[in-house]
This record gives structure tokens, sequence and C-alpha cells, in this order.
């Protein structure tokens, strides 16, 4: 498990999230409202912040994004939504699931601007943490796949285009009284009176949208034989949190249906369900438990994972929270009894071998770390992340002779990852150790591409170019990059 910021999953730069489908009514509010209260600082910022919302793009939001990267959390999700997807007649090699470290309880889906990949569904780690039971995740997956079928996203763009109109005569209005001498009262009146005209506009736009999304998302539940309660169960829990603000007593400001008006329409969904009780296996509960408690462990202050799972839990679940607590804490030796004893019981188990082997290298003995990491790759061989981190092991030794074996799993890792920047700059590191200069400046020419310094990856790959042989394939790598990334330098010029 690994934490990124957004240059190395490419949410932010050249990868802008993009007409955000909030399904928690409390983050859509407070993200606009902490917009417009950075837009009013000053005229000029918020000049700049109207452009940005009036095409539909939030780099705001998509800076603040903090990534966690998990093989087990995210086969789980993948899980859960692929039979989704299939339902609703969507690829699902199309979409790719993201984990946000985030504490609230939300989900978005998003257009990706990615090649080969159509759309994102962002999921906090909050959602993982509060919910109950996988059927109420299964349930927030199934109303994000009503938005991608519904095409919400696209449309989402055209709305906020149009709703930003009255933000933009308002904020002109307001500057124009400020400028005239009208007093900050006045300009500042006129400004707030444009944000609630755009907000109700969009908001109704939304409320539809998200009535839509739940009534599609119950017919993919349907279609796969699952219940829909855990959605209705998810939607009643955000109606008691918007209860306790006065600000939802007015149901149009919302981007979602009224309330019980919501609720009361899934509850007539769910109960004309022939699945409507079935329930989650013994297998996938365990699976949920284990991964609150993989996620509780890492994200969690120690003393308050240690007061959940006490020493004397000697259930997996215990096992695992404490090995990532005192991983965190760091305290390795504790890590390495606790997850020792989760190997012991289940020995094929790639992932308790994986946290295994990064223990190891996190203690700086990544000798030690590279035979944990070659289990938990041979039980799962098709998992890029573990490939990566059995690669990175073995280039921290710094002994020539692991310098290729790394590179081969690198070469496989990104035929599934391409744009994993933290495997290019493992393969850079490589290529450096076998002392092939040429290939070390491409590898970071394609790590920069793909963090989305452009910059840097024209100066790597133009230095590149000269040391490869001419006409070879990486010779020719090294020059589409050059011949894309000109192009795009000149418009933002």
């Amino acid at each position: 498990m690994r934490t990124y910021r957004p240059g190395g999953m490419k949410i932010a730069g050249e990868r802008r999230v993009q007409a955000l489908a909030f399904c928690n009514p409390l983050t859509t509010i407070q993200f606009i409202r902490r917009v417009w209260k950075e837009a009013t600082r000053t005229a000029g910022f918020a000049i700049a912040t109207l452009l940005f919302v009036s095409v539909g793009v939030q780099p705001a939001l998509a800076q603040d994004v903090e990534l966690i990267r998990d093989t087990e959390i995210e086969r789980v999700l993948k899980n859960y939504e692929d039979p989704l997807l299939v339902a609703a007649g969507i690829d699902p090699a199309t979409v790719k699931l993201y984990l946000v470290n985030d504490p609230e309880i939300n989900a978005a889906a998003t257009q990706s601007p990615l090649q080969g990949e159509e759309e994102d569904i962002l999921v906090n780690t909050g959602t993982f943490l509060q919910l109950k039971t996988p059927n109420q995740m299964i349930g927030i997956l199934a109303h994000e796949t009503g938005h991608i079928a519904g095409g919400h996203l696209i449309r989402d763009a055209s709305a906020m285009q149009k709703a930003s109109i009255p933000m933009l005569i308002g904020m002109a209005v307001g500057i124009a009284a400020m400028a005239a001498g009208g007093g900050g009262n006045a300009g500042m009146g006129a400004i707030m009176l444009g944000q609630q005209a755009a907000e109700s506009q969009f908001m109704a736009f939304s409320r539809t949208q998200e009535g839509t999304a739940d009534q599609m998302g119950q017919k993919f539940l349907l279609k796969t034989h699952q219940s829909g309660r855990g959605m209705l169960e998810v939607f009643e829990k955000f109606a008691n949190d918007d209860a306790r603000s006065a600000y939802y007593q007015m149901a149009f400001i919302s981007d979602h249906p009224a309330d019980r008006e919501r609720i009361d329409l899934l509850a007539r969904e769910v109960d004309a369900s022939p699945y409507k009780d079935a329930p989650d296996s013994p297998e996938a509960i365990h699976e949920f438990h284990m991964i609150q408690a993989k996620l509780s462990g890492y994200l969690s202050k120690p003393d308050t994972v240690l007061q959940r799972y006490p020493m004397t839990d000697q259930s997996e679940e215990g096992h695992y929270a404490r090995a990532m607590a005192y991983f965190r804490q760091p305290n390795m030796k504790m890590a390495l009894d606790e997850i020792d004893a989760l190997v012991k019981l289940e020995p094929r188990n790639p992932y308790f071998w994986e946290v295994l082997g990064q223990i190891n290298v996190e203690m700086a003995h990544p000798d030690k770390g590279i035979a944990p990491y070659q289990k938990s790759v041979d039980l799962m061989p098709d998992a890029p992340l573990l490939r990566i981190d059995l690669a990175a092991a073995q280039l921290a030794t710094e002994k020539p002779a692991l310098a290729k074996p790394a590179l081969e799993n690198l070469r496989i890792a990104l035929q599934q990852e391409n744009d994993n920047t933290f495997a290019w700059y493992e393969t850079a590191q490589a290529y450096s150790q076998l002392g092939n200069e040429p290939m070390a400046n491409l590898s970071t020419a394609e790590l920069d591409y793909s963090a989305g310094n452009m910059g840097g990856a024209a100066h790597f790959a133009t230095i590149a170019a000269q040391g490869l042989p001419k006409g070879s394939p990486d010779w020719q790598r090294a020059n589409d990059i050059m011949a894309v990334i000109g192009p795009q330098r000149r418009r933002r010029e």
C-alpha cells in the first residue's frame, strides 16, 4: 500500500478531473463554497476561477487529490464494479478505479482524458471505513455506473457552462459596483446573488441526473442478482447527515432529489426486486472487514488502531490492522510479528507476502524484502504493482546481478500500466545501474511525460535520441515524444 500525490498518477497536470458527479451532497456544496471563498478574494483570481467552472474543469480539486495504490483494494473494487459495467453494456477495460485518501463517504465518476480509458471512478477511503457491508459499497458503485451509462459526465460540462453565466454577470456587476465607489457591501451582494443563481441552476439540473443514476443503478443490481438495499441504506445515511444542517432545509439548493422523495422511490424499487434480501457471502464480508482493518491501520493514529484492535483480538482483521499500524508508527519488530502471524495462517495470500516485503524494505533491508515480494508475484503474476515493488527492492540492493531481473519485472508491469511514473523512475534507475544512459534518459522522458512535465520530457527525449541507434524503436519513441510535445508547448505559449 502506497500513497501518491497527483503528479505520480496523472490526476493533476495533463490529467485533470472533469465534471465530477459528486454523490455526497454535503461534499458538493462544501466544494462550491470553497471555490467561491477563494474566488472572491481578488477580482483576477475570481475571473480565473469562473473560467475553469465555465468549461467544467476543476483544477483546484484535482490538485487536492491524494491517491492510495493497493493491489488488494483495487482488485476488490474491480470485482464489485465489473459485473455492473457489463450489465450496463460498458467495457470494463475502459473504466479505471482510484482510491482517494479522504475520510468522507463519497465516490465520483469522471471523464478520463487518457487514451483507452473513457471514465474513472474515484472512491474515498472513508467510504470503505464508514460503510458496514459490501452491498453498501456495491450500491454506491452501481449509482456511479448509472452516471456513466447515462452520459451524465458529458452533460455536466454543458450544465456548468450554462450555470456560470449568472456567476459571470454577478461578478461583473459586483466588481463594477466596487470600482465605481458603490461600496464593498453592494458589490459583494451582487457577486453572491450571481453565485446563488448559478448554484440553483446547476443543482436543479444535477438533481435530475442523480435520480436517474439511482434508477439505472438499481436496474444494474437487478441484472446482476444483487440487492439494492445497500444503496438505499447509504442514501438514508446521507439524508440523516443532511438533516443536521440547516443549509439543507431548502430542497432546491441540494444537488440530489429531496431526501424523503428520493428514499421513498428507492425503497419501492428495492422492495420490488426479487433479490432484495440477497445477502453478502461470508467470504465477501470477511474480505470487506480485512480491507477496513488494513486501511484503518494504515491511515489512523496507532493509538486509535490499538484501541479498536487490541492485542487480545487475535482475528485476521486484528493482526492486519496492527501490522499496518506498527509499520506506520514505525515499530518494525511488532509489525513483522503481526504480519508473520498472517503469513502462517494463509501462506498463499499474496497480499500478506506483499506487506512482509514492504516492511523489510522500509526497515532498510531490501535484500530481505525480495523473497516475500517474489512470493507475492509468484502467487499473483498479473498484478503490476507487485512487480514494481519487487523491482524496487531488487534495485535498492544495488547489486548489478539484480538489475536485469528488475528491468524485466518493470517491463511486464509497464505493459499494463504504461503511465505509472514510479515504474518509469525505477526503469531509469535500472538502466543507469546497467550503464545504459540513453535508455535511462528515455525512461526519464517517459516519466516526465506521464507526470505532465512536458519540458522535462522534451529535454530527456532529445538527449536520449542523440545516444540511441538511429532508426531503432527506442530512437523512434524518443522522437515521437518530441513530436507530440512540440505542438502542446506551442499551444500553451
